[in-house]
């Protein structure tokens, strides 16, 4: 192996890391109160926040807008985030990662288990991995105490 060819090895690798720090921040940044002005830092100025029964919100001033109705919605969320398969070409990628956890809906105070896929694309602009299209597809919610399966 030459040079060349471990130097992109190592970037490959180098840019799989980041990534994983990025969803790493977003996870942190929804558990910590939906932070409207923080997520938008991660997101590629025209990049899109989708979600099935949330319909596509793009740009950040819509993102932001999002993120404060989560602020009114959640009360308490737990982003447990796992299994990631990410691939990079060059300044973009795409990944994809399961999401399980608890949530608290400030609404009848309703505690639910909820799952997830994430599958997202990422560019790199200027250095730094961002979100140019994340879609959250839902896969389950249930209700605390009685479980899934009910």
């Amino acid at each position: 192996m030459d040079n060349a060819e471990l130097e992109a090895r190592i970037t490959r690798i180098e840019d799989i890391e980041a990534i994983k720090r990025l969803k790493a921040r977003y996870c942190a940044i929804c558990d910590d109160k939906h932070n409207p002005d923080l997520i938008t830092t991660l997101f590629a100025e025209d990049g899109i926040w989708e979600g099935a029964d949330l319909g596509s919100h793009q740009g950040h001033a819509a993102i932001r807008a999002l993120f404060q109705s989560f602020q009114e919605r959640i009360s308490f969320s737990q982003h447990n985030v796992m299994n990631p398969i990410i691939e990079v070409a060059g300044d973009r990628a795409k990944g994809s990662w399961y999401l399980l956890g608890p949530f608290t809906f400030r609404k009848g105070n309703r505690a639910l288990w909820l799952a997830a896929r994430y599958d997202d694309d990422y560019v790199k602009v200027n250095g730094e991995w961002k979100f140019q299209h994340l879609r959250a597809i839902g896969r389950m919610a249930a209700p605390y105490a009685k479980g899934w399966a009910a």
